[in-house]
C-alpha cells in the first residue's frame, strides 16, 4: 500500500479546536481531549489506504468524505503524496451545503 503524508488544512485545525472546546464545555476537558486524540489518530491512519470514503466530485473535484464514530464527517482530498484533511463537521451539520475549502 502506498503511504502518504497526512496534513490538516487551517480550517480543519480550527474545526478541531472548536470541537474540543464545545465538548469540554459540555462533558469536561478529559472527555474532550480523549475524543480529539481519537479523531486525530483516525485521520493519521489515512497515511495508509487514504483513498477511502465516498467520492463527492459533485461538491468539489477529488473530494472524499468519511464518518468517524457516527458523529464527525471528515472532508479530505488525496494526491499522489498527501492526504489533506479539509474540514471536520460535527453532529448534524449540513456539511454538503458548506464549502470544504
Amino acid at each position: 500500500m502506498k503511504r502518504r503524508a497526512v496534513a490538516f488544512a487551517p480550517e480543519a485545525r480550527t474545526d478541531l479546536l472548536r470541537l474540543g472546546d464545545w465538548i469540554a464545555e459540555r462533558a469536561g476537558a478529559d472527555v474532550a481531549s480523549n475524543y480529539i486524540e481519537r479523531l486525530e489518530a483516525y485521520c493519521a491512519g489515512f497515511e495508509i489506504a487514504g483513498e477511502r470514503g465516498q467520492r463527492r466530485d459533485d461538491i468539489r473535484p477529488g473530494l472524499r468524505v468519511v464518518g468517524f464514530e457516527r458523529r464527525v464527517t471528515i472532508a479530505f482530498t488525496v494526491s499522489a503524496a498527501e492526504v489533506t484533511i479539509l474540514r471536520l463537521y460535527y453532529g448534524g451539520r449540513n456539511w454538503a451545503g458548506i464549502s470544504p475549502g
